[in-house]
């Protein structure tokens, strides 16, 4: 109820008084981002990415976009301070990501969505993203979950691309965590180390196919590193954005 009723506040502002865009703060729009902001997230070419070090366990991560400037600025926007329509041009971005971490996505010539191909493949296997958990306190705060939201938009996007893609948040968190904010990689990773765990039932509710971690944000991998474990070893994750080029 608190979500919705935050995303009817923000559409009611934008109703009555354009806002400045949430990417590069000087345009006045209606839908939050100006043409120039929202053809930065639209032109978003995946690439591999990583932290530096590597952590041990860490799986291919794919990231759509660098984190600085509008990108981080429109990411800020929707995590922290609730501007959910900017989870469409967010998790279409992401779901760029996604595709690149499929692993069978690798071996095909083509891949369905993505510019410039000739041939695609006829059939595409299921992909399924699992959001990495924010701590329940985070949620309650944003009166929202950033990273599901835009692991919904991402698997909408995929699918009217053919790609049977769904979301399934099998992940949760076993015991606090302290804020990831200004510790470094080995306080980072000591910080999450077994901290998440499947839901009961969640590997039956996972089956077949290829399961693919998503989150907003790498910063040291330690969250993604974690949470592959928790999973099993899953090989893929795609990130919407990446503190550095890797």
């Amino acid at each position: 109820m608190r979500e919705s009723w935050q995303g009817l506040r923000q559409e009611l502002a934008g109703l009555v008084l354009p806002m400045g865009c949430a990417g590069c703060g000087l345009a006045r729009v209606r839908d939050r981002l100006c043409d120039e902001c929202s053809s930065v997230l639209e032109g978003a070419v995946p690439r591999r990415v990583w932290p530096s070090p590597v952590p041990s366990g860490l799986p291919r991560v794919y990231g759509a976009l660098t984190y600085a400037g509008e990108v981080r600025a429109a990411l800020l926007a929707h995590k922290e301070r609730g501007a959910l329509g900017l989870a469409a041009p967010l998790g279409a971005a992401l779901a760029g990501a996604v595709r690149m971490a499929s692993r069978e996505a690798r071996g095909m010539d083509t891949i369905p969505g993505m510019r410039g191909c000739t041939r695609v493949r006829r059939s595409w296997p299921p992909v399924t993203l699992v959001p990495v958990p924010s701590a329940r306190r985070a949620v309650a705060g944003r009166g929202h979950d950033p990273v599901r939201r835009m692991a919904l938009v991402a698997a909408r996007t995929l699918r009217r691309e053919g790609v049977p893609a769904r979301v399934l948040s099998v992940l949760r968190q076993r015991r606090i965590v302290a804020d990831q904010a200004g510790l470094s990689a080995a306080q980072r990773a000591a910080n999450v180390a077994g901290a998440l765990e499947v839901v009961p039932g969640g590997e039956s509710l996972l089956g077949a196919g290829e399961s693919v971690l998503v989150d907003d944000l790498m910063t040291t991998g330690a969250s993604l590193t974690e949470a592959a474990r928790a999973l099993g070893g899953v090989t893929g994750a795609a990130v919407l954005a990446v503190r550095s080029a890797g």
